[in-house]
């Protein structure tokens, strides 16, 4: 086990006692950037270089090394743009742009030198990226240092990344620079830029931008001045007719800015010393909702704090300045002419990524629903609390969702790569609703007061690294005595559904009443089967799944919880005797909702 330190102001430990999913001592890999970027703003072009120092941390002897050109995506016969053209359900923002733009409006990012240790290295350009031959192999716990320049264009704007988007914004500078792929316990993650989603190395980002002195720049990173979260960016003269911006980001995996001489900045004191930093077009009809959601942004990051685990930087941005919403580190790009509800909305999805994926860094391309679906659930119940909206289901929305894909006949498993879904919906709803579902239903496996203890000792344990499901899985089953690998398995990976009904209601010899239940779906699942008697009281029956090795709490503390023996799963049927004394009026499978039965018509006895 390899410790590893920063060289500036964050002195920490990324390489921990932790058993990830390969069964290995964890270790991550380690990159530290500087770039400096001049921008020639009249014709959307800039040159850059970079220096970037990567620590090979693994056991692993590596012979090359593979860096992402994400622009490249933004050209005719782009492989993001045939799919886009050749996909059932193409994204409606891109459809056909990408074959249309002109190469003027193209983008592209072309190196022009590239070395290692200051020996030259031949590479070649294949779509979105780039394959690296190294002269000398890097050896485990060796630190090589890359020097590259290249010249680039950004390109119009067609979705996430680019200029002169729907809105006016002049730059949305995200996937703008030659970024190192992951190396992990699986190999290299050099996949091409064809739909969505990303899986970056962590480190430390130190970025000057050289650009017209007019316009405002915000995004990831101090300033360089005070790295600790002072004046923020620093801001000095630059090159005739520009301004030198300067931002430090420490222990970070993206890096993300956006530019506009309209921007109005804004700054809100959040929670625990974070600056809150709100750049939007200095646009009459917006600037009501926009001064509107900044206190309501601090409400969020609080939120977050006590439910996830502190939000450990010193500065977060958000930024008009995206198509729809995409978060970043220490900052989101959003669409800013939204009606308020909207607005407040994409935030608190955007603002909960920064803990689903920024700082718990799944792959997304393999793992959506990780990030995606945790952000819909934290995000749904932050929104219900802060706007007081008093939803007892605040998830409810992506059961919906997925109960029409788990019965649509087009569902694919959720191991299905991101780019690789044979619908767009598919892709979508996997990967926000039934990630959603999958912990609010995992609420209902373990207790939800089980399932707050997880997600906070999930952060404790996985915050700068990058988990895997197992690795979420293992932290819930620790936190609760529960197994839980049949719940991951099934419900995540294949496409088994869960459906259970009431089969039979009969009076027996003793004057009691036999109850049959069956499972018709083959996903297994505890049962809790509420009934009320005629008299007007009420019971619940918990019946544990066996598979599972343990019982939940009553989650009803007003109501008598009555635990019954296992049900194990290869037995269809299961028939329990309700003793004599009270007359069954009604009963329901699952009263919560938070079961994701495909078929509620056979869950309930006595209720029309």
């Amino acid at each position: 086990m390899k410790k590893i330190f920063f060289n500036t102001f964050w002195a920490a430990l990324l390489v921990v006692s932790v058993t990830a999913q390969n069964n290995t001592d964890y270790w991550q890999q380690k990159v530290d950037y500087t770039m400096d970027i001049d921008v020639d703003a009249d014709k959307f072009q800039y040159k850059g270089k970079q220096t970037l120092k990567y620590t090979n941390n693994s056991p692993d002897v590596l012979d090359r090394v593979f860096y992402h050109l994400y622009f490249n995506a933004f050209q005719p016969g782009s492989e993001m743009d045939v799919r886009s053209r050749t996909i059932a359900d193409p994204d409606g923002r891109v459809k056909d742009r990408i074959s249309k733009l002109s190469p003027e409006e193209i983008g592209y990012i072309k190196p022009t030198m590239l070395a290692q240790d200051g020996k030259k290295l031949n590479y070649e350009v294949v779509g979105t990226i780039l394959e690296v031959e190294l002269n000398q192999p890097i050896q485990p716990g060796q630190t090589t240092t890359f020097n590259m320049e290249w010249d680039a264009q950004v390109p119009l704007q067609v979705r996430r990344s680019g200029r002169t988007n729907k809105e006016g914004v002049a730059f949305s500078m995200t996937q703008w620079y030659p970024k190192m792929a992951e190396y992990d316990f699986q190999g290299w993650h050099a996949d091409p830029y064809i739909g969505r989603e990303f899986h970056s190395p962590w480190g430390d980002f130190d970025v000057t931008i050289h650009i017209d002195e007019d316009y405002i720049v915000g995004g990831t990173g101090y300033s360089a001045s005070n790295v600790k979260g002072g004046n923020y960016p620093k801001v000095k003269k630059g090159k005739k007719g520009k301004k030198t911006w300067q931002f430090i980001a420490p222990r970070v995996h993206d890096f993300t800015w956006a530019a506009d001489p309209e921007y109005i900045h804004d700054q809100y004191d959040g929670p625990n010393g974070v600056t809150l930093n709100f750049y939007y077009k200095n646009n009459p009809d917006i600037l009501d909702n926009w001064k509107k959601l900044q206190p309501l942004t601090a409400d969020l990051l609080n939120y977050f704090n006590e439910n996830i685990g502190e939000y450990p930087y010193k500065q977060y941005s958000v930024i008009q300045g995206g198509d729809g919403g995409m978060e970043y580190a220490m900052s989101t790009l959003i669409t800013g002419e939204r009606k308020f509800g909207s607005l407040f909305g994409v935030t608190a999805h955007e603002l909960a990524h920064t803990w689903f994926q920024f700082l718990l860094a799944t792959n997304e391309g393999k793992h959506e629903w990780m990030d995606e679906g945790f952000t819909v659930y934290i995000s749904s119940l932050a929104e219900n609390e802060v706007m007081d909206e008093k939803n007892p289901n605040p998830v409810s929305g992506a059961y919906r969702g997925y109960q029409f894909l788990a019965t649509s006949g087009t569902e694919e498993p959720a191991t299905t790569h991101a780019d690789r879904y044979n619908l767009n919906r598919s892709y979508s709803i996997t990967a926000y609703s039934k990630g959603a579902v999958f912990l609010a239903q995992l609420g209902y496996v373990i207790g939800k007061e089980n399932l707050d203890k997880t997600i906070k000792q999930y952060f404790k344990d996985w915050a700068f690294k990058h988990p895997t499901p197992n690795d979420f899985i293992r932290v819930a089953e620790k936190v609760s005595g529960f197994e839980l690998d049949w719940y991951l398995m099934d419900f995540m990976q294949t496409t088994k559904t869960i459906d259970y009904g009431i089969k039979g209601i009969e009076a027996n010899t003793n004057g009691g009443t036999t109850v049959t239940l069956e499972r018709i779906g083959f996903m297994p699942m505890p049962i809790d089967l509420s009934v009320t008697y005629e008299d007007g009281s009420q019971e619940t029956f918990h019946i544990p799944l066996q598979m599972a090795r343990a019982e939940k709490e009553n989650p009803y503390s007003d109501v008598p919880w009555t635990v019954l023996d296992d049900w194990a799963w290869a037995y269809p049927t299961y028939s329990f005797e309700i003793p004599s004394g009270k007359k069954v009026q009604s009963m329901v499978i699952d009263a919560s909702m938070l079961m994701a039965d495909v078929n509620r018509e056979n869950n309930s006895y006595g209720i029309e």
